[in-house]
């Protein structure tokens, strides 16, 4: 017996209904885009049960154990039988399959195939090893879930995806409470954050040898912690790192501190990992250190704090990283986000719109420069805003408008969101031409930026015609009439 999964309205009206049409309409695959915790394991399950009860097969295709048996967690939450293929598990025969892609990808000729299709983190698709999967079924519908649609190497999923379906914001989710607000902090301009000049970008990103020994230092490290002990102290934090030896010496130097912390890694047995999660979900562990094993996907559950020590080009890495800590709990008031890597400044804040597209980025010649956008930091709040005369946080009147605030090298100060948008929306304003918004959209990882440049583009002319539209009716409507 199955019970019926309960689906949030906005999942039902922005993500399944849309598929659901979709799929009605002739097209095969789709991809549903949305933000970290805004439920995707629910909708996918909901998926799975559904086309079981009609008598589908339904195979679940996920990337890592954790997730393997988070997926099944759900189905048993609403009583779904099902299998799961993966390492130590006996195939069985249930319309409703969990499979771990490493182990689906060797028993392809075992399994028949699906009729339908579920990937989770469907942004990986374009590996080697989920293509052999699609490959082997071209007759399956197919459905991918992930709350960042590109890849960091630049490959899109316009060659496996027909459509794509958006759902909503992060801004919608947290204004509806179903993600927590969130604080930023970020080195000041120029000053402090991990320097990453000099690095080279190999496969869309940072080069890992060369990153790990710019960000595996005492120096950096020592100083994590301290900003920890200031701004978040008791707080469960989640630390990205770069490399094995870096998590290690991270979680070493919490530790000497005082603060109860741990490494994982890929390299650790299933039962430690998942032991050392549930103790940092009672709090008996703080700080929780890793290297890509807690990006993608998975619940932590009571992550309150963010801790980036990774620099990265990728937006969708950044987005996945603050998204482990956006997820809404009691008691937690306000996710917090220290950002050592200077990411927010390069990619934008959380919550910002972003358009998302199955197409991939064009490559570029040459490395990408940091976009580094002109901000003032209040002395007495240390608030971060667009230049002004006064702090709009605290009002506080700066003595010279010509020189700059002094500021402590490396200290991590509090973003302001606002100011942060409304600098962005100046830097839009200062682009006139095409060429100027593509430029401006290269500096900030978008994606796509010629469809961005002429997305801005269109709006403008948009605006224009709409503005001379209002301004003859309101000339036609003032004009004196006849006299009688």
């Amino acid at each position: 017996m199955t019970d019926t999964v309960q689906l949030r309205p906005y999942q039902r009206e922005q993500m399944v209904d849309p598929v659901r049409e979709r799929l009605r309409n002739g097209v095969s695959r789709v991809v549903v885009q949305g933000p970290t915790g805004c439920g995707k394991r629910y909708i996918f399950n909901y998926m799975a049960t559904e086309a079981a009860r009609r008598g589908k097969r339904v195979m679940i295709v996920v990337h890592r154990h954790e997730l393997l048996q988070q997926a099944s967690r759900g189905l048993d939450e609403v009583r779904a039988q099902h299998g799961l293929i993966a390492a130590g598990h006996t195939m069985t025969h249930d319309r409703i399959q969990v499979a771990s892609v490493q182990t689906l990808v060797k028993r392809l000729d075992r399994i028949p195939e699906p009729q339908l299709l579920i990937f989770d983190e469907c942004h990986h698709a374009a590996a080697g090893s989920w293509r052999k999967i699609i490959d082997a079924w071209p007759n399956a519908k197919m459905i991918g879930l992930t709350a960042t649609p590109c890849r960091l190497d630049g490959k899109g999923l316009d060659d496996i995806f027909e459509d794509l379906v958006i759902g909503p914001s992060i801004r919608e989710l947290i204004d509806g409470g179903h993600l927590a607000d969130y604080r930023v902090y970020a080195p000041p301009i120029g000053q402090g954050g991990i320097d990453t000049s000099g690095i080279k970008t190999r496969a869309g990103d940072y080069a890992k040898d060369q990153l790990a020994a710019a960000v595996d230092k005492p120096t950096i490290t020592g100083d994590a912690v301290q900003h920890y002990l200031r701004l978040c102290s008791g707080r469960r934090a989640i630390v990205f790192c770069v490399s094995i030896d870096h998590s290690k010496h991270v979680a070493a130097s919490f530790r000497n501190a005082g603060v109860r912390a741990e490494h994982l890694d890929g390299g650790d047995s299933m039962q430690r990992r998942e032991r050392v999660i549930a103790a940092f979900a009672r709090g008996e562990v703080k700080v929780l250190s890793a290297v890509d094993l807690f990006q993608e996907g998975l619940d932590i559950p009571g992550a309150e704090a963010a801790i980036i020590l990774r620099p990265t080009q990728s937006l969708g890495m950044y987005l996945q990283m603050v998204g482990r800590v956006l997820r809404a709990a009691e008691g937690k008031d306000k996710a917090i986000i220290l950002d050592h890597a200077n990411c927010v400044l390069r990619h934008g804040l959380p919550d910002d719109d972003r358009e998302w597209t199955l197409q991939g980025r064009k490559k570029r010649k040459g490395k990408q420069d940091e976009a580094v956008p002109p901000v003032r930091q209040c002395p007495n709040c240390y608030a971060c805003h667009a230049p002004a005369p006064t702090c709009p946080a605290c009002c506080h009147v700066y003595e010279s408008q010509g020189r700059a605030p002094e500021q402590q090298d490396g200290e991590l100060q509090e973003v302001d969101p606002e100011e942060l948008r409304r600098q962005r929306r100046a830097a839009e304003k200062k682009a006139k031409t095409r060429e100027d918004l593509r430029a401006l959209a290269e500096a900030r990882g978008y994606k796509n930026p010629d469809k961005w440049a002429e997305h801005v583009v269109r709006g403008r002319e948009k605006k224009r015609q709409r503005i001379a539209e209002e301004q003859v009716r309101g000339h036609s409507q003032h004009r004196p009439g006849r006299a009688a």
